[in-house]
């Protein structure tokens, strides 16, 4: 019998899963990011002996890419709003991958200028890495319906952990055999490859060669922002960076709250990407190989953490419990398991060193849920110049951290006062979640016209 006119007998086509495709697309770019930052704490128990380094001058040195990292976000955000996060990313891919490899030729200079010129570079690659992170939210935010965010952005924060785990051991064994200038060239020779794969893998959602239009559905009914590429087709003029607009999220305690958290949170993250090879090698007394493995072992826990924290956040929105609850949970539990490293101070074995740091890796990674709140709170409008604001304070820690530390070893010449000074901001980012913050919800900020628009 034929068909009734009008009634289709295609089989119902399947949604696509394009957007798993672009979140590890975002894990592998952020571990290069992070590899990049790793390799200056592997290499530098090397030249820090031949250039005649001691623990401040070491300290000051980790803390230049932060500086310019720092002063790069809120312009980053209003790039990746304007210009869409495809372009932004992959010019950042090439220009810290440029950097690195730049950087390795420093060895071939005196003593004070070598340090001059690493020091410039690692301003520089800051700079251009600004982008990474706000770009990771706000592709997620576009990519990912609101139950499936804290996976995401678990994921691609994962990458600062399992970037250790990864380069690790593999920069420690070329320090080792060959040299540090050789970690330079091999971390920027990676990147610019990495680049190619980024400009065939990402794209904006409605933008992308392969997918259908079930999965489009799927993402913007679970309330993904799919519309705020330029790729897409937008129409709509992206916001231009103004202090009212800083003004607007400054002046909200919620996010105050958050951006709070997230400097203490990414002060445990500078500590294990800066010192805590250093801290390995000079107070545990391990060789620069044996470093790079050891190393990599608490990452691993915090790679397994960061993506159980994202998991067990989203089980619990959709369990029912309210966003603040399901966000919260983690965060809080998280940094209380960080607290364990200070029986480092009290230890003498290895092995117990590395059980309790391990516990503190994972600790961090399991409360690391930041960028997902970000995803979940940023006025729609805002979220590149949100998340970059976000970040910036964040990353205020990767100025500071190093720098106290470097000064407390200096001056105590141990590292027992600076495992208090983390753990005790481990502590105040459980302050900054629970009184500060309070419900967790997007907030709508009324921008005020441009005077262009008034006329």
């Amino acid at each position: 019998m034929a068909n009734a006119p009008g009634i289709s007998t295609a089989p119902e086509q399947r949604p696509t899963r394009i957007r798993y495709q672009i979140v590890l697309m975002l894990f592998v770019a952020s571990c290069f990011s992070y590899g990049d930052r790793v390799m200056l704490s592997i290499a530098g128990i090397s030249f820090s002996k031949d250039l005649h380094m001691d623990a401040l001058k070491l300290g000051y040195l980790f803390s230049g890419f932060s500086w310019a990292y720092v002063v790069g976000q809120l312009p980053a955000g209003g790039l990746l709003d304007r210009f869409g996060s495809k372009r932004v990313y992959g010019i950042s891919i090439i220009g810290w991958s440029a950097c690195a490899f730049l950087a390795g030729f420093a060895g071939y200079l005196p003593a004070t200028a070598a340090f001059v010129a690493i020091f410039g570079l690692r301003l520089i690659s800051g700079l251009v890495q600004s982008p990474v992170f706000p770009g990771n939210g706000r592709i997620v935010a576009s990519w990912f319906p609101t139950a499936e965010r804290g996976r995401a952005s678990a994921i691609f924060n994962a990458s600062q952990y399992f970037s250790l785990v990864l380069f690790a051991p593999i920069l420690g064994w070329i320090t080792n055999f060959w040299g540090w200038k050789q970690c330079f060239w091999f971390v920027g020779t990676a990147g610019i490859l990495l680049s190619l794969v980024w400009y065939k893998v990402v794209y904006g959602v409605k933008a992308h060669p392969r997918i259908n239009q079930r999965e489009i559905d799927y993402i913007e009914q679970g309330g993904g922002l799919v519309n705020i590429d330029p790729s897409n087709g937008s129409t709509q003029k992206a916001p231009r960076l103004t202090w009212a607009a800083i003004r607007m999220l400054l002046s909200n305690r919620m996010l105050v709250g958050i951006y709070i958290g997230q400097y203490c949170i990414t002060t445990l993250t500078w500590f294990f990407l800066t010192w805590f090879p250093v801290y390995l090698s000079q107070a545990r007394h391990m060789s620069i190989t044996k470093v790079g493995i050891m190393a990599a072992l608490p990452a691993l826990c915090g790679f397994a953490g960061g993506i159980l924290g994202g998991v067990v956040s989203d089980k619990l929105l959709q369990a029912g419990h309210s966003l603040s609850f399901a966000r919260k949970t983690p965060i809080v539990a998280g940094m209380l398991l960080s607290v364990t490293m200070i029986g480092c101070n009290y230890a003498n074995a290895q092995w117990v060193v590395m059980v309790l740091m391990s516990l503190a890796f994972f600790g961090k990674g399991f409360g690391a849920l930041g960028w997902t709140v970000i995803a979940d709170t940023s006025p729609k409008p805002l979220i590149g110049v949100n998340g970059g604001l976000f970040n910036l304070i964040g990353n205020l820690a990767g100025i500071t951290t190093p720098i106290i530390i470097g000064y407390i070893v200096k001056r105590t010449g141990s590292f027992h006062d600076a495992l208090i000074f983390v753990v005790a901001t481990a502590l105040m980012a459980i302050v900054a979640y629970l009184p500060i913050v309070g419900e967790i919800k997007r907030v709508d900020l009324k921008l005020p016209e441009p005077e262009s628009a008034k006329a």
